[in-house]
């Protein structure tokens, strides 16, 4: 069952795109493809994963998508007929692997159509191109569930009657559309990266598909700066997936990781990435060079904290939010001691947008400990564990509760504060 659900994690964006050019509807090209994840599910066990999945999927579901039409359609017998007819002949030909990523491209670039505002561009993204369920958006955009799933409904219906058209925009518009799909599929990668929900320490399907996500951008735009740091930045986060967990499941932090285990070639890659985007403004350039000194150093102990500590800078240059300025705190309480880290953190502790986020709490817990003050952290701690929906989080954070001779059990909640490196 895992192993399937990679598959189609894998194969759903593609294979939507596919069905939504050949019958022009978002909504039924999406119900289209689950139903025939269904069917595979059914079928797949018994006879045997077909050699090629996603052509699989897109057939079946071009077929499901057919009947539904059919069935839903109020038009006379003739008239129906002739409009099937006229979706067959839009197609291209049988459903092959090449022309299917095409489609995904496609896909990308009309879910970043600027006729959506960008929450609705980030959402329908997420759903439709990665695959990502409600639930996991949700968390993404720190919103509920009833609002993410109506916000996609708004916007599929809104692509609908603008008549906004499926294809890969001129050139002169991609700088107005390439920003909104990186964040997307950073996202992607992230929700894989450290999962907001779950028993799993680390969603390699996900970690999968932002790589190839980031890959393909990059390759289709070679020339832009910050597709080449988001490329960057997601190999050189991802040459370490495979120590960040213990035999037992368990997350290992960073500075326990071996980084002799740590994947050279991705390294490599994304160093090489790195120097194709100097030129970038944005947000993953600095992201990307903390990602590198972390790589690159022979040791936890022989960090280049200095060279972090000024990308963090750069990042809330280009982006000034709670979260950059609390993962700021953390490399300055690591560059100069604890105490100016707390110091740091205390600017952004009372902001409300961090009200109900594991990290600041994490982060003010964890330099409590290495100052020395585990009597103090412990309630952090614990409140850290009411706000993580992560099962291997909780599990790394009650790990630190014991060595500082406390356990889970105690207040709900701390006095409000103001990442633990993984």
């Amino acid at each position: 069952m895992a192993h399937l659900d990679g598959v189609f994690r894998r194969e759903w964006g593609a294979a939507v795109a596919a069905v939504a050019r050949w019958c022009g509807d978002l909504t039924v090209a999406e119900d289209a493809v689950q139903d025939a994840c269904a069917e595979a599910l059914r079928v797949w066990p018994r006879d045997g994963e077909p050699e090629v999945p996603g052509a699989w999927l897109v057939t079946v579901a071009r077929n499901r998508a057919r009947d539904r039409l059919r069935r839903e359609t109020a038009r006379p017998g003739k008239e129906v007929a002739a409009v099937l007819d006229d979706i067959i002949a839009r197609t291209d030909g049988p459903a092959v692997p090449h022309r299917i990523r095409d489609d995904e491209l496609r896909m990308m670039f009309t879910c970043a159509h600027p006729a959506l505002d960008r929450p609705s561009q980030f959402a329908l993204t997420l759903r439709l191109v990665s695959g990502l369920t409600v639930t996991e958006i949700a968390r993404a955009l720190l919103h509920s569930e009833t609002a993410v799933a109506a916000r996609i409904t708004r916007a599929k219906a809104k692509i609908r009657h603008a008549n906004i058209p499926l294809r890969v925009p001129p050139p002169e518009l991609l700088p107005e559309r390439t920003p909104h799909l990186l964040s997307c599929v950073y996202s992607v990668f992230t929700e894989g990266y450290w999962p907001t929900t779950g028993p799993s320490p680390v969603r390699d399907e996900l970690c999968d598909e932002g790589v190839r996500l980031a890959s393909e951008l990059s390759a289709f735009l070679p020339h832009d700066a910050e597709t080449a740091a988001l490329n960057a930045l997601v190999l050189l986060h991802d040459s370490r997936r495979d120590t960040r967990v213990d035999r037992h499941g368990a997350l290992v932090p960073l500075e326990e990781q071996n980084r002799g285990d740590w994947d050279r070639d991705k390294i490599a890659r994304g160093l090489q990435l790195l120097s194709r985007a100097a030129g970038s403004t944005g947000t993953y350039l600095p992201q990307a060079v903390i990602a590198a000194a972390h790589a690159t150093a022979p040791s936890w102990e022989n960090t280049d904290w200095q060279t972090i500590c000024v990308a963090h800078d750069r990042l809330l240059a280009a982006l000034d939010s709670p979260v950059v300025r609390a993962n700021r705190a953390l490399a300055i309480g690591l560059r100069d001691g604890a105490t100016a880290g707390l110091a740091a953190l205390d600017t952004v502790s009372d902001d409300p947008r961090l009200a109900r986020s594991a990290l600041p709490v994490t982060i003010r817990a964890d330099l409590l400990r290495r100052a020395g003050r585990p009597a103090e952290a412990a309630p952090f701690y614990r409140e850290a564990l009411r706000r993580n929906g992560s099962l291997p989080a909780q599990k790394f954070l009650r790990r630190r509760l014991s060595e500082c001779g406390a356990n889970d059990e105690g207040p709900d909640s701390c006095e409000p504060g103001p990442s633990i490196v993984n």
